[in-house]
């Protein structure tokens, strides 16, 4: 396991004081600066930003604007453009094949851009019944079985992704650079293994209870799209799994295993589909240190835990730092 291969590292003294509390706000995917892309791009489709509300504040920026019945997610990434330009095309074929997905807003074209990032308009799914990890099962399945689509989609790269988020980081210490970089050489191979002698099919890649809708007439639909791909289904029975373990314990993986159908960590991948997704939970928020508040400590946290294997402090999400400074 990783943990293994984290624990020869020792923990700088700024990161032990980084752990007790920073504050870095000077980056380039601030709040203030998301806000001004949201009107940017709202003036281009030529609607009104002035009732905009944050839904989400992470890789993303993603805001309401009810009246137009709208949703402009903006990528907090410089180097992650070819996943936005991929959920654009994908949300044209969803709408051809009636998947379970929320739909690309019909505009002259997709993605927009503001500066140096992109953004992607989906309709807006009024607010309905929250879905539960009980949808979440059924869902999949459907996914799961629509045909692979003629779009030159990626083929599932955890690592890759990774080395790209790192490539984008603020505020990355050279030490914790070179440990994620370890890492990713090592898991690499094993990615590509599990790959090559596994079916692929198509899986959404972030598959969790957050990323479902349900719309008025009842069906329960999937959203964001950044890590759709091609890969083994259990990519999308793994971030639930995986979160078990370092964020609050829900029982959630027990009851998506029963409403799938099929329990992940019974399979011989299971350890390479968890490490894969680890990754992920780490390194997402390393493009973000410099830009939001508790961010950076957070990742201190995630680290010095998968350097320990001490599960017993639970993760919060780096969405929530986010939220927590948000003015919308």
């Amino acid at each position: 396991m990783h943990v293994r291969f984290l624990r020869g590292r020792r923990l700088h003294p700024c990161h032990r004081r980084c752990l007790k509390g920073c504050s870095l706000t000077s980056g380039r995917f601030s709040d203030d600066r998301m806000r001004n892309a949201l009107s940017f791009i709202a003036d281009q489709l030529g609607v009104d930003d002035k009732d905009a509300r944050t839904l989400h504040m992470a890789n993303n920026a993603v805001y309401a604007l009810p009246r137009a019945g709208l949703v402009v997610r903006i990528t907090r990434s410089t180097r992650l453009h070819d996943r936005i330009r991929k959920g654009a095309r994908l949300g044209a074929w969803f709408a051809e094949v009636d998947a379970p997905t929320i739909r690309l807003a019909e505009t002259d074209e997709q993605p927009l851009q503001y500066e140096d990032l992109l953004a992607t308009v989906w309709e807006l799914v009024p607010p309905a019944e929250t879905p539960s990890i009980d949808d979440l099962g059924p869902v999949l399945r459907e996914f799961h079985s629509l045909p692979v689509p003629d779009l030159g989609l990626p083929v599932w790269d955890p690592v890759g992704t990774a080395r790209k988020r790192i490539a984008d980081a603020e505020a990355l210490a050279d030490d914790d650079r070179d440990v994620l970089l370890d890492w990713c050489d090592r898991l690499g191979p094993l990615v590509n293994e599990l790959v090559e002698h596994s079916p692929l099919s198509l899986v959404h890649g972030d598959a969790h209870v957050g990323n479902l809708l349900r719309r008025a007439d009842g069906r329960v639909i999937l959203c964001d799209f950044d890590s759709t791909c091609l890969g083994p289904f259990g990519v999308d029975l793994a971030a639930v799994a995986a979160a078990e373990l370092w964020f609050r314990s829900t029982g959630e993986h027990t009851k998506l295993a029963k409403s799938y159908d099929h329990d992940v960590t019974t399979d011989s991948s299971w350890p390479v589909l968890r490490e894969a997704r680890e990754l992920t939970f780490l390194v997402g928020g390393v493009p973000l240190m410099a830009s939001t508040p508790g961010v950076a400590e957070e990742f201190q946290r995630r680290l010095h835990a998968m350097r320990t294997g001490d599960t017993s402090v639970p993760w919060t999400p780096y969405a929530h730092y986010s939220k927590l400074d948000s003015t919308n």
